[in-house]
């Protein structure tokens, strides 16, 4: 599909806005988006992605859990680029992937309340995941052999055991 804006170049950013049940989209390319700012073109009170993230990063409660016993948002600074969570909140892009660790205590009760979780359980490419879908392969695995435990089926229990074993070897290669 290409841009609706300049009709040149493959839309790479698709928006959905509903308003009193009617449903508008809009597809738009990268560098369109770029020169509007990155907000979604057409609409009246159009906004911007990073500040919608800022609103979302600035609460000061997640759920029903407080904030305020974690350190403040200006002295959390990332030791390797210097990004502090405020600069963060309003641009909405870390600086380096240490902001991810500096961050972690802000970013995962976040990410917790967005997701309802905080691993990926989704879907994993082929080519890189390898060693992922291993791991999810050996935890299932686990589960199974603890079952097999449980209920004396001791001969199966060990062939999962010398399955798992072989699956941790292939990861460690």
């Amino acid at each position: 599909m290409t841009c609706q804006e300049c009709g040149k170049r493959p839309s790479t950013l698709h928006f959905t806005k509903i308003i009193n049940g009617e449903k508008t989209e809009f597809h738009i390319c990268e560098a369109c988006a770029r020169e509007k700012g990155e907000s979604i073109p057409g609409a009246p009170n159009s906004f911007s992605i990073h500040s919608l993230l800022s609103g979302i990063l600035d609460f000061d409660t997640i759920g029903n859990k407080s904030l305020s016993n974690i350190a403040p948002q200006e002295s959390v600074r990332c030791e390797t680029c210097g990004m502090s969570y405020t600069q963060f909140s309003k641009v909405g892009r870390f600086g380096c992937s240490d902001c991810y660790d500096a961050f972690s205590e802000r970013l995962n009760p976040l990410i917790k309340r967005i997701h309802g979780s905080t691993t990926h359980s989704g879907k994993i490419p082929k080519r890189s995941g390898s060693k992922i879908q291993c791991k999810r392969q050996i935890e299932e695995l686990r589960s199974e052999l603890h079952r097999n435990i449980e209920i004396e089926e001791f001969e199966k229990a060990a062939e999962l055991r010398d399955e798992i074993r072989e699956l941790e070897r292939k990861m460690q290669q």
